[in-house]
């Protein structure tokens, strides 16, 4: 990156006592100057890059281990906290979430061999315990209490990962919640855990042989002077040997060198094939293998250099592969491993007008599991391609893949919506007879919920599809308090599912809002790549335009909206708010990256380069510094009040996107701009339940206080 004129010069500030624009105030609601945030050194520090100046006022506080910087932390969570738990309505919300969320629950079961695995939530435990049956109708058995891994909860399970004949099991434990993980294993028939202890396995999904005599895995070194956003070059892909120290773990696939490239490996069930992906960004993959039957030592393609994703799965003699090649919704090619050449493969089902999600093998039959305007439907065909039926849902929603063997007929699937609580059911693959195995009842009369899609245009005409939530009892209403949340990348899709935290919204009067944005997978790798690199502010403009859209057609005024976003949605948020702060009077701002200039040296920055682009590039850097939230902040502006949320262990997006931007809108912004620091906590938050409540309750308290007081 070209830089220079750069100088810095050390002023100290206070923040949140300049003038703005009039606005009216909403009755109730305390907008003065008198109770400021704690005071924050700001430097005046530019930089030109690529031609331009980029102010960096506050990049000292991007040192998170300076004794400055600590303190400052400090100050500031103490400053939020104290003011969240004196919000009005924050203990009765924090007690009715706990109704919501303290609640006995359990997942579906699957089996490797004998033995049955699931977790099982008990109202008033912290986490949810995994539990093990030896054969369907045996006894049940405590295999893992996370609660009493630490004495303060801060050791987090990240996955099990039993072998085919359920003898052995390997899982994951993470401290903090944090996605740097720790390989274990327990032998089963004993209840022991083995002296087998594998650092570095951050991105490893064990990939067990069918002897279970050792596992495949994506290894990462745990050297600390390594920042996370380098480390998918590091990334090698090892065999592991039951019994023998991880130290001696021969390298299957050495590191490619390149952060932005994610590596992965496969093994098929009958031990034969081994496959090694290689997924460049979020945009396209390679795949090839290895031939283990056949003694082959070294990979070889199947499918590379093309500009698609490719997720293969190997059955019986034939591979099934998944890919958006020519087809932006998704179709499935069936392979023969004798003639793999990509002008030999068969297409098997064609692209339809739903986006086809993922590909599953159960009970010898093809589970495609589709989105059809952004709700689930799950379809079964035979492996000729032939259609069987598609499995009944009980409404508009979002269904899970299938919880089952290749080889065998019962499976399992969850379904929730908007109106309907988590509930499991069994199916039958070859008939298609489906129950309902289990259902989670919640003190909550959904009945009283109405949900609406509703189309709206954005800035540039696009339709954009949006559910809306509400209360069937309350007429439209322009006072009604409105949360609209959204993501809008990486081709996540936001689909249906029952949320707490819109039903708390939905029993304080108000509209619940989802819009799916260019950018996510809803609509296909078409409607991701629209919101992808140069086309990123399009993602903004349809969020603006979804706030705007609620405003004209009833739902709420603009005084009554309050935005919402994590992560990357956290960068929308922050976008939307410095773009349009008229549109909403207030926002909670979760893990967020924010200063999209220095992105890339933080974090794991790097390996998102295909998705934003690279800052150094001054080709991408044209289109990302217009829209960096952090570089457009003006003082003077009557910005949301703001609730950052950030992490204290969050080694995916660094804090100090959130320290940078709440001290840049403290100093330009009248109204609130707190900062709330979780501890003990990664990216996705703490998994203690008391945590997770808390959080919620004050964010929800923040939010109301500002649109509904």
């Amino acid at each position: 990156m070209a830089r220079s004129s750069l100088f810095a010069v050390t002023v100290a500030l206070l923040g949140a006592c300049t003038e703005s624009a009039p606005a009216p105030p909403l009755a109730g609601v305390r907008e003065t100057c008198d109770d400021p945030p704690p005071a924050t050194r700001r430097q005046d520090l530019v930089e030109t890059i690529h031609d331009t100046p980029v102010a960096d006022p506050y990049r000292w506080l991007e040192v998170e281990s300076d004794p400055e910087v600590k303190a400052w932390m400090a100050a500031q969570d103490d400053y939020a906290r104290e003011r969240l738990a004196a919000l009005p309505r924050r203990d009765a919300i924090a007690a009715r979430l706990g109704e919501l969320l303290d609640i006995d629950a359990m997942s579906a079961p699957y089996h490797r061999g004998g033995n049955y695995f699931y977790t099982r939530r008990h109202k008033g435990v912290q986490k949810p315990i995994y539990y093990l049956r030896r054969g369907e109708q045996g006894r049940e058995e405590v295999l893992i209490d996370p609660n009493k891994l630490s004495p303060d909860g801060s050791v987090a399970v990240h996955g099990i990962f039993p072998d085919f004949a359920g003898r052995l099991l390997a899982y994951k434990l993470s401290r903090n919640n944090a996605d740097a993980s720790t390989i274990y294993l327990r032998d089963l028939a004993t209840g022991d855990d083995l002296p087998d202890v594998i650092e570095g396995a951050r991105y490893a999904t064990p990939a067990w042989t069918p002897d279970g005599s050792g596992f495949y895995y994506v290894w990462l070194p745990t050297d600390p002077s390594i920042p996370p956003s380098e480390l998918p070059g590091h990334a090698e892909v090892r065999f592991h040997r039951v019994g023998e120290p991880a130290s001696k773990d021969s390298i299957v696939a050495p590191a490619t060198g390149d952060p932005s490239r994610f590596v992965g490996v496969g093994l098929s069930r009958d031990g034969r094939w081994l496959f090694l992906h290689h997924q460049h960004g979020w945009t396209s993959s390679d795949v090839y293998l290895r031939d283990l039957h056949a003694g082959d030592t070294e990979f070889k393609p199947l499918v590379v250099g093309r500009r698609a994703i490719y997720d293969v799965t190997a059955w019986r003699d034939r591979f099934y592969v998944h890919t958006n090649e020519g087809a932006p919704r998704y179709r499935v090619f069936e392979v023969d491993p004798r003639n793999p050449a990509r002008e030999d493969w068969k297409l098997l089902v064609p692209e339809a007008d739903a986006t086809l999600e993922g590909l599953q093998i159960v009970g010898e039959r093809l589970v495609l599991a589709y989105l059809r305007d952004a709700h689930s439907a799950v379809v079964v065909r035979g492996l000729d391609g032939s259609f069987v039926r598609e499995l009944p849902l009980p409404g508009l929603g979002s269904a899970s893949g299938l919880v089952g063997n290749p080889d065998e007929d019962r499976a399992y699937f969850s379904f929730s919506s908007f109106t309907e609580p988590s509930q499991i059911f069994e199916t039958s693959i070859a008939t298609g007879a489906t129950r309902l195995w289990q259902r989670i009842d919640l003190p909550v009369d959904t009945s009283r919920f109405v949900v609406e899609q509703i189309r709206y245009p954005s800035k540039d005409g696009t339709p954009i599809s949006m559910f809306v939530v509400r209360r069937r009892d309350l007429p439209l209403s322009a006072d009604a308090p409105a949360l609209l949340t959204g993501y809008g990348g990486f081709s996540v899709s936001m689909t249906p599912g029952f949320s707490a935290r819109a039903v708390v919204w939905l029993e304080h009067g108000g509209v619940f809002a989802v819009p799916n944005l260019r950018g996510g997978g809803e609509y296909g790798e078409d409607w991701h790549r629209a919101g992808m690199r140069e086309h990123k502010q399009n993602v903004f403009d349809d969020f603006a335009a979804a706030a705007r859209a609620l405003v004209e057609r009833g739902y709420t005024r603009h005084e009554r909206l309050a935005i919402m976003g994590g992560s990357n949605g956290g960068l929308l948020v922050g976008a939307t708010m410095v773009q349009h702060p008229e549109l909403a009077r207030a926002a909670a701002c979760a893990v967020p990256l924010l200063d999209m200039v220095r992105y890339t040296q933080f974090g794991a920055g790097k390996t998102w380069i295909p998705e934003y682009g690279d800052p150094e590039d001054p080709r991408d850097f044209a289109y990302i510094y217009p829209y960096s939230p952090y570089h457009h902040v003006t003082a003077g502006t009557r910005y949301p009040a703001m609730l950052m949320l950030a992490a204290d262990s969050d080694d995916r997006v660094d804090p100090m996107h959130a320290r940078k931007f709440t001290a840049q809108i403290q100093h330009a912004s009248k109204r609130p701009a707190w900062l709330r620091i979780e501890s003990n906590a990664g990216h996705g938050g703490a998994d203690l339940l008391h945590q997770t409540i808390a959080r919620e309750a004050d964010t929800l308290a923040f939010l109301l206080h500002h649109v509904a007081p």
